[in-house]
């Protein structure tokens, strides 16, 4: 199987853990002769030094919460902290949780979260200095960050989305760009680096005109083609599966169109690659081209 083909089945197969695809992608990413992909998954292996190098999904939004001690035994647990009662350069800070950890270390929160929520203590001297400005008559004994589990499961979902979409279309120019030798140069500089700013980086404006693979597909995140259901429907009856099969994927494929645009959509569309998990041998080639179109929806 080639590399590619392995990336692929790896970013489809929920039970291959993060480090291991991205480990994957190096090999692929010294073959491409890529730096600026090189850096993305080493930054993601290894963690990110500086919060203002992180990609948007690594930074989420979040709200606080504390215990609060007054007079007379009185108290509050686990209280919302409003940010209002803070100085204005504070909040930026405290409303969002900036994840800077190797991947392996967030997979390794989301997996011992038994809560769904997970805390980021506030630092100890901010608490010491702003928490008598929050409640009135009333002391901040301690103060977190909550971060849902969900949040981090989205991010995480985020990776393998983006690079499966990357070794789909590395693939569309090139089948045999992961097998390539040193040097060799499978695909050119140029359209590599236009699929990595479309697909990694989701920086569509860096786009020319050298590929007409990613430049339609840069079209869709902005205006998803309103055939491309209509076009996967055919290609899963023209599939002859199995009648269950069949029905499941079209099903889910209708549930996807219904959605489009909606907040339920991503629910949908985890569902939908569940689905190609479990029969990736017999669905990966038919859907496979669909995907990135698919996962451009998300954004």
């Amino acid at each position: 199987m080639s590399l590619l083909r392995q990336i692929q089945d790896a970013a489809i197969d929920s039970s291959v853990d993060l480090p291991t695809l991205l480990r994957k992608c190096k090999v692929l990413a010294a073959r491409l002769g890529n730096d600026d992909f090189k850096r993305w998954i080493d930054n993601e292996l290894s963690g990110y030094d500086n919060k203002d190098e992180l990609p948007e999904y690594r930074v989420l939004s979040v709200n606080s919460k504390g215990h609060f001690g007054g007079a007379f035994g009185s108290g509050l647990r686990n209280a919302n902290i409003p940010l209002l009662c803070l100085p204005e350069d504070l909040r930026e800070s405290l409303g969002h949780s900036y994840l800077k950890q190797p991947i392996a270390a967030m997979a390794a929160l989301v997996e011992n979260s038994k809560s769904g929520a997970l805390q980021e203590p506030w630092n100890p001297d901010l608490v010491a200095h702003f928490g008598q400005q929050i409640y009135e008559n009333m002391v901040c004994m301690q103060a977190w960050k909550v971060i849902p589990a969900s949040a981090l499961i989205a991010a995480l979902d985020t990776v393998r989305t983006r690079v499966l979409n990357f070794a789909l279309e590395i693939e569309a120019q090139n089948p045999a760009a992961g097998e390539a030798m040193v040097n060799e140069k499978p695909v050119p500089q140029e359209t590599v680096q236009q699929i990595f700013n479309t697909y990694i980086t989701g920086d569509v404006q860096n786009l020319s005109s050298g590929s007409t693979n990613v430049t339609q597909h840069a079209k869709l995140q902005k205006g998803i083609d309103p055939e491309l259901f209509a076009e996967l429907l055919d290609a899963v009856i023209a599939a002859n599966l199995p009648k269950s099969l069949e029905a499941e994927l079209g099903g889910i494929v209708e549930d996807l169109r219904a959605t489009r645009g909606t907040a339920a959509f991503k629910e949908k569309y985890h569902c939908f690659m569940g689905i190609l998990a479990d029969h990736m041998q017999v669905l990966g080639p038919i859907v496979g081209p669909f995907l990135p179109s698919l996962a451009a929806m998300m954004a």
